[in-house]
């Protein structure tokens, strides 16, 4: 019996060191964001990263929750160890927050906020109700409508 125990207790903690990753230092995060349009960032060890998502905005900070959410349209701000912070446009995607202080955003469309126009994101929107205001089906309707929310938030971003 002893010799099962044992063998059990040695089993978990040859499973545990199998199944887990290395340690990251509690003050560092490490934070990769990609889009199909690119990386922005991937490995990069970052202070804290502002996030806008369905159950409302949030802050993430190093040794979080281990959690995952859906993004919303907004704005993603990344406080990188030195300067300013940075500041992206994304669509949707989702983000996850992972026990070993380590975060990822895949976002369905990201652009950095300097790069974006106002008088496009006007356009877009006009663009996106006339598609609404001439949509054929429900389905039509439905994406038209996502188009609007996605351009009113482009607008507020770029104000």
């Amino acid at each position: 019996m002893f010799a099962l125990r044992v063998s059990r207790r040695v089993g978990v903690s040859a499973l545990r060191s199998l199944t887990t990753t290395p340690a990251r230092p509690m003050s560092e995060m490490a934070f990769t964001f990609a889009a199909p349009n690119g990386v922005l960032y991937d490995g990069a060890n970052v202070k804290q990263v502002d996030v806008p998502s369905f159950s409302g905005s949030f802050g993430i900070l190093p040794a979080h929750v281990p959690s995952l959410a859906v993004l919303k349209p907004g704005v993603v701000t990344v406080y990188e160890q030195e300067g300013a912070p940075k500041k992206f446009f994304v669509s949707s995607g989702s983000v996850t927050i992972n026990e070993d202080n380590s975060v990822q955003i895949l976002a369905e469309e990201a652009h950095p906020l300097d790069c974006l126009d106002a008088s496009e994101a006007q356009q877009a929107l006009s663009q996106a109700q006339s598609q609404m205001n001439s949509a054929a089906d429900e389905v039509a309707k439905a994406e038209a409508q996502i188009a609007v929310e996605v351009a009113e938030e482009l607008i507020k971003a770029v104000q």
